[in-house]
């Protein structure tokens, strides 16, 4: 952890460690603490969903076909696979660590679901390896990081490599098509609940339970915990590797979930599904407020950070932006906000 860390951490994460590992007034007052951190969380979160609007307004008026109903959910559709695997991503980084895997997770596990739904298995043991594929990954990325010692970046890139490697080598090039009748899958990626599609209704009901998991929970806080001074988590008798474990089996978990709403969507496992998704997924999580330095971030924030680049990025196809810009515009929104959290961190630390 580094100096600027530490400082975020006596400020911020106090109250979700046992009130044992903190002194003076402090293990006094958790439950303040604990409203005055939900609180610059639910500011930051406000700051996002007005950038949000105000994207949302800009590009009404400048594209015809931007406000409509059938726009309006084919962006969230087309998002809500990021917003899935976001909320993964955020757990992790609040740890302070990262996931660069995500991408070949979706590929894995949606192909794994589809080549057994094609040698002839039901449709609910098919999903179900898919997601152990995709927890299986994300196990190996904990123990890589826990027991080994790997940094997170180096760990993950390895294994964003060995599994789409192991894609590669599957399909051997080539897309894997779903049989004719399974109608149930199509359903995930394709269907409706009255007007909203049911990928929207996923990660939705995916938002609130991560939500109400992170703030309401023992391990939640000590997630934060891990992530504002991971030394002062394990003084507090915090399981560390423990934690790290569970955040990176959630992160393949979800990353699975994106991979086989894309299965159902595409009736096909294609090789090249989820090539650079952990851009998008990792720009979302840090757009969403969730700081790289550990300690702080939320799932809304994640969601809406994903909405962000959803909405942005139909808005730059409306408006007829060249596809190499939009890789551009994409990249420099991801730098600003960076650029932003880093300020703010220092800016608190010299109020400190």
């Amino acid at each position: 952890m580094t100096e600027e860390s530490g400082v975020s951490a006596k400020s911020h994460d106090p109250s979700t460690l046992p009130a044992s590992a903190v002194e003076g007034d402090e293990a006094r007052r958790p439950t303040t603490l604990a409203s005055v951190r939900s609180a610059a969380a639910g500011v930051k979160e406000l700051n996002i969903l007005i950038a949000l609007i105000i994207l949302c307004t800009f590009l009404s008026f400048a594209s015809p076909y931007f406000a409509t109903a059938d726009n309006a959910l084919g962006v969230a559709r087309a998002f809500s696979l990021t917003a899935i695997a976001a909320i993964g991503q955020t757990m992790v980084i609040i740890t302070g660590g990262i996931d660069l895997s995500v991408g070949s997770v979706l590929a894995l596990a949606g192909l794994s679901t589809g080549m057994l739904l094609a040698g002839g298995w039901p449709l609910a043991p098919s999903i179900i390896a898919g997601l152990a594929v995709g927890m299986l990954f994300g196990v190996f990325n904990g123990l890589l990081i826990t027991r080994i010692g790997l940094p997170p970046f180096i760990a993950t890139l390895g294994t964003l490599s060995i599994g789409r490697g192991l894609v590669y080598v599957l399909t051997q090039g080539y897309p894997v098509t779903v049989p004719r009748g399974e109608t149930m899958l199509l359903e995930i990626g394709q269907g409706y609940v009255g007007i909203v599609p049911v990928p929207v209704i996923i990660m939705l009901v995916i938002t609130v339970l991560a939500s109400l998991f992170l703030s309401k929970t023992t391990l939640g806080r000590y997630i934060y915990a891990v992530g504002g001074n991971e030394e002062a988590a394990r003084l507090a008798g915090i399981n560390v590797n423990g934690v790290k474990m569970f955040v990176y089996t959630m992160a393949g978990l979800l990353a699975a979930v994106s991979g086989i709403i894309l299965l159902s969507r595409l009736v096909s496992a294609q090789p090249s599904a989820g090539l650079g998704f952990e851009l998008p997924v990792i720009a979302a999580t840090i757009i969403g407020g969730t700081s790289l330095l550990g300690g702080e971030g939320t799932v809304l924030g994640a969601v809406l950070g994903a909405a962000i680049i959803g909405v942005l990025e139909n808005g730059m196809v409306l408006l007829g932006v060249n596809t190499y810009a939009q890789q551009a515009v994409t990249g420099s929104v991801i730098i600003l906000a960076v650029s932003i959290d880093i300020w703010q961190k220092r800016r608190r630390s010299r109020a400190a």
